[in-house]
């Protein structure tokens, strides 16, 4: 896009216009129901990340699972039921690296190439309590890491990661981890900001946007595809605001480097405004030096409700650097015309505007600015704390701006064990040891960490260091897909004595570890989970459709297993006396008991599990009216933020103190290592967008893999005009490479992506020729820079990487990545 029309721009913009769009709608329809019962016709009622779903079984094999509530706009990752249960990649039984497995003391082989034998579960037990007791003896708690990652499964009982932990604080402790790979940035600059994490917290509600909003901006953010997951599992509303938003007449602008799901669907009742990737910072310093400088910026709302503009604003004008960020300045950095720029800031300073940011830019180098340079916009504006106006970090996120209900609340397991001497087990034995975490390090470093033991780092303003660790125990999570630099980690990993993985599925975090144990997906065991993470607007049973397959259990049971070996009465003691059913009693009585306190009926627990049956809580007016922000506006005062100031912090004298010179004191431009502005000949700078297929790295198997794979890898979206200098065409097997690595992907020829830049989602699992070492499935982490955000965050940056891409003119090499590892396909 090269420029954008005043008058297209402001159509239906108007307050008035807006407001008379949408008055027939409210309370909109999806989210003014009372509390009900959900019925399933005869089918199993189960849910996922995806939402609550109906599953169909035949002759005990899962055949199809559908969405069980109302929809308008699709999620296809509902139908991915049968897919995750039965499918070639399953891990069957447990299973020992062979070189492992020959000698433990002194393992042979290379983690990642080496074949696998099959064991008993006794057999399995065994070793690992014999080498887990080995380790922890000889390097103590901070030689094992059990931090994990989860997105493995929602549930209230069967979460994969605390259950890890909570075996581990039985066995004497562990090295966590600190932050998450999601938004790792963000969530440490926000607290010197706004005081609060932010990018997980409850936004301006759905409704109020939909009644005052006047423009909304959807700032590198996808919801249409984002929005199909959650954290618990999805209620569906946020899809349903986003199609009722572009019924609204509302002017919508995304800012984006790629014409995205999202953008697809608004199709012309949004305008797309494509800037280089990782320029954001820029673009928004183009617009606020527009503001300044014709006085547009909202002067009483700074000096009343931030710290610090005066600093920023020095800087701003060139006053402390010399380099004036006006518009000009703004549209080399980012491509977007000058003019352009002006407009924007033009038509929200004259609109009620709400900027919607996603994540995707702070998992950059110096990924903290970008959040912190659009809070300080929003306050240039002036608009927090208004109905539909300010900021919001997470409205693409598991359905943010859904208000919540009046509801009953599930618990959840939890790492740390209550039961005591009360569980009937000899405690004797563990009283006195049992402990959490003992040290933690940044989610992000783990490469690092391995590589450089007792090395001292910087993080949050203090002086940390890494453990020594010996043993990685995996579970819930595919590290080798979802972190930065995968040959870099393979390296690092083949450091460990003992790398255990407890899985479904035989991804390349599988493949490199020396003890593979085989869980059962969420459709094979029982449980409960509140949908919706913001609204809690149903409580929904997670029923098992199918038996466990081939060998698999849950991690509850091997956990408590495992605990059996640490002491005589173990397990007693690890599951507090309780099976999964008798958990999931428990759990419900606690939500039961807190529905009654917000006066919603909730039937026996017997009565909802055989009836088969979900539970829709009941809607709040008051909470359907939030506004985020809304108090402090009224009165900064008597409610200030949890800044030292109590204000909004756009000069953070916290920060200046710790004198980072990747996070300075106030949002600062600074240049990425590897970016479209510091490309050399023939280099592309890589986005490693959500898939609109996957659940981050889950589904890479599924059948639904066949809706988008390109010659059987996964596409990477390229420029026609880019392709064209190349020879590459649709359906083209193309090699993608760095200094870090190389890759195979499908071209898809397109002008959907910014020109300079290419795209390959990420979530693909890695697959390694053993010949030559190219991944043949598209693993974009291969290419990516494993550096931190900052040494404030230490978050990851895996949208930071330039590569080059030409057409594959060697032998077709097939993709191998879903099948088991040799030894294992019995």
């Amino acid at each position: 896009m090269t420029g954008i029309s005043r008058r297209r721009f402001l159509k239906g913009s108007g307050a008035t216009a807006g407001a008379l769009a949408i008055a027939s709608i409210q309370p909109m329809p999806a989210f003014a129901s009372e509390p009900k019962i959900g019925r399933t016709d005869g089918k199993i009622l189960t849910a996922g990340r995806m939402g609550i779903l109906l599953a169909e079984v035949k002759d005990g094999k899962l055949v199809k699972t559908t969405n069980a509530l109302p929809q308008t706009v699709e999620n296809h990752l509902q139908q991915t039921g049968p897919s995750q249960v039965h499918t070639r990649a399953r891990i069957k039984y447990p299973m020992v690296r062979k070189g492992y497995l020959a000698n433990p003391s002194n393992p042979q082989g290379v983690r990642g190439k080496d074949e696998y034998v099959r064991v008993s579960w006794e057999e399995a037990y065994k070793l690992v309590n014999e080498q887990h007791s080995r380790i922890r003896k000889t390097y103590g708690a901070e030689g094992i890491f059990a931090g994990s990652y989860g997105w493995h499964s929602s549930g209230a009982l069967h979460d994969a990661r605390t259950l890890l932990q909570r075996y581990m604080g039985l066995a004497g402790g562990y090295v966590g981890s600190l932050g998450d790979y999601s938004t790792g940035a963000a969530q440490v600059i926000m607290p010197y900001v706004v005081g609060s994490i932010e990018v997980y917290e409850q936004q301006t509600t759905y409704p109020v946007v939909m009644e005052h909003s006047d423009v909304v901006v959807l700032w590198g953010m996808n919801p249409i595809n984002t929005l199909e997951i959650a954290w618990t599992a999805a209620d569906g509303q946020g899809l349903e605001f986003f199609h009722q938003l572009k019924k609204s007449g509302k002017t919508v602008i995304a800012i984006d480097p790629i014409r995205s799901e999202t953008i697809e669907f608004f199709g012309d009742n949004a305008q797309w405004i494509a800037p280089n990737p990782m320029t954001d910072v820029a673009l928004a310093m183009g617009i606020a030096h527009t503001l300044v400088k014709n006085n547009k910026h909202d002067v009483k709302f700074i000096e009343k409700y931030t710290h610090g503009f005066n600093e920023f604003n020095a800087y701003l004008l060139g006053k402390t650097d010399g380099v004036v960020k006006d518009s000009a300045w703004a549209e080399k950095i980012t491509g977007v015309p000058a003019k352009q720029i002006e407009v924007l800031a033009d038509v929200f300073y004259k609109n009620r505007t709400m900027l919607m940011a996603g994540w995707g830019m702070q998992r950059q180098q110096f990924g903290e600015q970008r959040h912190w340079m659009i809070v300080t916009l929003a306050a240039m504006l002036g608009q927090i704390g208004l109905p539909g106006g300010g900021f919001g970090f997470s409205y693409h996120y598991s359905n943010g701006g859904n208000p919540a209900r009046d509801a009953g609340i599930l618990p959840s397991i939890s790492s740390s064990i209550n039961a005591g001497a009360n569980a009937g087990g000899d405690t004797s034995s563990w009283l006195n040891t049992g402990e959490g975490v003992v040290n933690a390090l940044p989610v992000a470093r783990i490469t690092e960490a391995l590589e450089n033991p007792g090395m001292q780092y910087q993080h949050n303003g203090h002086t940390l260091t890494y453990p020594d660790i010996k043993m990685v125990w995996w579970c819930g999570g595919g590290n080798f897909t979802h972190h930065q630099d995968t040959n870099r980690l393979a390296r690092a990993w083949q450091k460990l004595e003992l790398s255990v993985v407890s899985e479904i599925y035989w991804t390349a975090a599988a493949k490199h570890a020396d003890i593979v144990l085989p869980i059962n997906s969420s459709f094979e065991r029982n449980d409960l989970t509140m949908v919706g993470d913001y609204s809690s607007q149903f409580l929904s049973p997670m029923k098992k459709a199918v038996e466990s397959q081939y060998e698999s259990k849950s991690d509850f049971d091997v956990f408590g297993d495992l605990s059996e070996h640490l002491f005589k009465g173990g397990r007693a003691v690890y599951t507090e006396g309780r099976d999964e059913m008798e958990w999931l009693n428990h759990f419900y009585q606690i939500a039961q008991k807190g529905g009654r306190n917000s006066r919603v009926a909730m039937p026996n627990f017997t009565h909802f599990w055989k009836e088969n049956q979900y539970i829709e809580m009941k809607w709040n007016e008051k909470n359907a009216k939030f506004v985020r922000y809304a108090e402090f506006r009224e009165d900064p005062t008597m409610n200030p933020l949890g800044t030292p100031s109590g204000k909004i912090e756009i000069y953070s004298k916290t920060l200046a103190s710790y004198n980072l010179p990747d996070c300075p004191a106030h949002p600062t431009w600074l240049e990425p290592t590897e970016y479209t502005g510091s490309a050399k000949e023939g280099e592309l700078q890589l986005m490693t967008a959500h898939s609109a297929y996957r659940l981050h790295s889950q589904f890479n198997y599924a059948d639904v893999r066949e809706k988008y794979a390109i010659a059987g890898k996964e596409p990477i979206l390229i420029h026609k005009d880019d392709a064209a200098k190349r020879g590459i065409k649709t359906g083209d097997v193309v090699r993608v490479f760095n200094q870090r690595g190389q890759v195979l992907a499908g071209a898809d020829v397109t002008d959907r992506i910014k020109q300079g830049s290419v795209c390959i989602h990420e979530g693909a699992w890695p697959d390694f020729d053993p010949e030559i070492g190219i991944c043949r499935n598209g693993g974009p982490n291969v290419l990516t820079l494993d550096i931190p955000a900052s040494r404030l965050s230490n978050g990851c940056a895996a949208n930071s990487a330039l590569v080059k891409v030409e057409k594959w003119v060697g032998d077709a090499l097939e993709t191998h990545a879903f099948e088991p590892p040799k030894g294992a396909d019995a």
